[in-house]
């Protein structure tokens, strides 16, 4: 019998339950099976994140004490970054490295296991700020869209009868277009000079590859979907001031996507701009972008750390339904499960993108506490060195990532 494991009969389908004796002849896994990613636009203020000391035996710092039940299963990481230039522009280079619109690690990871999933990837944004954004670019430099209403996620990985005819259609129609697409753009490559080929030949790339991912779900269109017992609020809330409701509810369905392998990579992106929160009944003194330019004023930077406080008892929601979930196997979903924090701005007051704030958690690895880098020497180590240890951790086979190819498993496995 195959991963998903169902009964059927007379044009009526039921999911089993995982059960045991199923995985005692499946192949055991060696690794994490999934990745989650999550960013913030405005990074997070260094002194209240960074613990003074290294190792395990740390004081927990101000915005990570809502985290500190889970201290056993994550790593702080300071002095890394990816020696790129300073600017909001460059903030999306997170995921990427050195340069935005580069391959980004999560879409690597989609791309050898999201196969194995109905959902290949998942991107979600919370809260509001200037223009269009993106955090996760496909090997062609694409950057993904990202659902903002928690309503929509939810249909994607819980559809109904009637939203999986539509999407099927929907896909079978674009696939044919796709395919004639491709076909008169193959003939007319041959009487192309060789700028024009070569750029046309970008194209069919991107074109196989999405081709690829459609196929990969009219594959499994028709299997049976759990209906998990969860209720989604009667709105959305996605009001620039409700970012953090938003965040907590995109945390419950990224744990219920991992939780029944709808997908294995997710990400959050948590944006920010002028949204003015009330924290506790208390507005705060100036709007969320406004407060990471603090200009080291201290009533400023006491507002930042409370919303950045407040992001982490979001996540902690999170790891919390993590550790409490458990696989077939009997692990907790957070020991299979790589999830990442960090952000492209090392420091918004000053949009300077050195030494950036990163958390790993769960994974199997061996936890370290504080991991402290110099920041300020060249032959430190690069945050893309760290990607090369998760990337190499979730069993795929690269040397480089980025400007970086050393990766950091002498410090972390």
């Amino acid at each position: 019998m195959n991963r998903r494991k169902f009964l059927s009969a007379a044009g009526v389908s039921v999911t089993l339950p995982a059960l045991e004796s199923f995985a005692a002849s499946a192949p055991k896994p060696t690794g994490p099976r999934n990745f989650v990613a999550i960013g913030t636009y405005l990074g997070w203020h260094q002194n209240a994140f960074y613990p003074k000391e290294t190792g395990k035996a740390y004081a927990t710092p101000e915005t990570l004490k809502p985290l500190e039940p889970h201290k056993d299963d994550f790593t702080i990481f300071s002095g890394l970054d990816h020696r790129a230039p300073n600017g909001h522009g460059n903030w999306a280079n997170f995921l990427c490295g050195q340069a935005p619109k580069q391959y980004s690690v999560d879409q690597m990871i989609a791309d050898q296991i999201g196969g194995k999933s109905r959902l290949p990837s998942i991107q979600a944004t919370a809260g509001a700020g200037e223009g269009a954004k993106a955090m996760s670019f496909t090997k062609q430099g694409v950057g993904l869209p990202m659902i903002r209403r928690p309503s929509v996620l939810y249909k994607l990985l819980f559809p109904s009868k009637a939203d999986r005819a539509r999407t099927e259609y929907l896909l079978r129609s674009g696939r044919s277009a796709l395919d004639g697409v491709t076909a008169d753009a193959r003939a007319l490559q041959k009487s192309l000079p060789g700028t024009d080929a070569d750029k046309l030949d970008q194209y069919f790339t991107s074109l196989r590859a999405v081709e690829k991912r459609m196929g990969q779900q009219l594959a499994i269109i028709h299997d049976p979907v759990p209906q998990p017992d969860y209720k989604l609020p009667d709105y959305d809330p996605i009001t620039p001031n409700l970012q953090m409701e938003a965040e907590a509810i995109f945390y419950d369905l990224m744990a219920l996507a991992l939780e029944t392998e709808s997908s294995r990579v997710t990400s959050l992106f948590l944006d920010g701009l002028g949204q003015v929160f009330s924290i506790d009944g208390k507005a705060l003194g100036a709007g969320y972008h406004g407060l990471s330019h603090h200009g080291n004023d201290p009533a400023m930077i006491k507002d930042l750390i409370t919303i950045e406080t407040a992001h982490m008892h979001c996540l902690a929601g999170f790891i919390k339904q993590l550790q409490e979930k458990k696989t077939v196997t009997g692990k907790s979903l957070l020991e299979d499960t790589i999830v990442l924090v960090g952000t492209g701005m090392g420091d918004a007051s000053r949009h300077s993108n050195r030494d950036l704030p990163t958390l790993v958690f769960g994974g199997g690895f061996r936890h370290k506490g504080h991991l402290a880098f110099d920041a300020g020497s060249s032959s430190s180590p690069l945050l893309g060195d760290l990607y090369l240890t998760i990337l190499q951790k979730m069993g795929l086979e690269v040397s480089e990532f980025s400007n970086a190819s050393r990766n950091l498993n002498g410090h972390f496995s």
